[in-house]
């Protein structure tokens, strides 16, 4: 998880502790994931009742729009296709789609 930069946006994959998946945005994955699991204030309800979550997966935006147009292909995909992103545990560029 070296990808922090102020201008990038990112679009995440979560695994919860129940198998379940969890997809947001950031721009600060190392610190949202400390939000997921308790670590600091923030991180979503779902995932509050479903730790520890571990970042399966992650792919870098050029902007919010972008990121959150991804998001919602991601959120609306099949379990299969989640599952299929969180075992090759690939980062995607945005300009590598």
């Amino acid at each position: 998880m070296t990808a922090n930069s102020d201008d990038s946006w990112f679009v995440y994959l979560l695994q919860c502790s129940d198998g379940s998946f969890y997809t947001g945005v950031t721009t600060d994955l190392e610190r949202r994931l400390r939000q997921h699991n308790g670590e600091i204030v923030g991180g979503a309800n779902y995932t509050r009742a479903r730790r520890p979550v571990a970042l399966s997966w992650f792919e870098a935006c050029e902007d919010r729009s972008v990121a959150q147009q991804r998001e919602y292909l991601v959120r609306r995909s099949p379990r299969l296709e989640k599952q299929r992103l969180a075992a090759t545990g690939a980062v995607v560029r945005d300009d590598e789609r």
